[in-house]
């Protein structure tokens, strides 16, 4: 459902706002907490300051920051900068003119759940996603796990890039021979 790009960063501006120094933080520790690669986060990064959700500065004591408090910071402005037109809804068909009354055939069961996807981007916070987080080690293991399993998911072309132009993510190499 999201791109790659929002999924990074919302991960990136929750960590941020989770962060307990409210200074700057530089992209390679970030991008290394986060298990993201740098050039792809620093590029999505330089687009949310150009949207005002960051503050960026260069130089020895630079790095991003939120520009907006977590408390007002909505999901669905930082998805809507990277995925157009994803929190309103559309025909699941592709369909130019999808309505209730001339409706596709996915139309009564896409409209209610489109519905409560776009009112969870508009009505969350990233401080209430950080109030729902019991620990920052679990929210980092969440994400580890998560970016694991998608990356061996993604095939790559032999470019560093999947088949969909995105950048291809390594895999951590995991043993599940604990004997459990």
């Amino acid at each position: 459902m999201l791109s790659l790009t929002s999924e990074y960063a919302l991960r990136a501006v929750l960590y941020m706002a989770g962060s307990e120094d409210n200074g700057r933080i530089r992209v390679e520790p970030m991008a290394t907490a986060l298990g993201l690669p740098r050039n792809y986060l620093s590029k999505t990064l330089n687009q949310l300051a150009k949207l005002g959700i960051l503050d960026s500065q260069r130089g020895p004591t630079g790095g991003f920051r939120l520009a907006v408090p977590a408390e007002s910071l909505r999901l669905s402005r930082i998805v809507e900068a990277f995925d157009p037109g994803l929190t309103a809804r559309s025909c699941l068909l592709g369909r130019p003119f999808c309505s209730d009354v001339t409706p596709c055939p996915a139309h009564s069961g896409w409209k209610e759940i489109a519905d409560d996807v776009a009112r969870f981007f508009q009505n969350t916070t990233i401080a209430d996603l950080l109030e729902n987080e019991n620990s920052e080690a679990e929210l980092g293991h969440a994400w580890r796990g998560r970016r694991a399993s998608r990356a061996a998911r993604a095939p790559t072309n032999g470019h560093g890039t999947t088949g969909n132009g995105r950048p291809a993510e390594p895999v951590e190499a995991t043993s599940s021979l604990s004997g459990d």
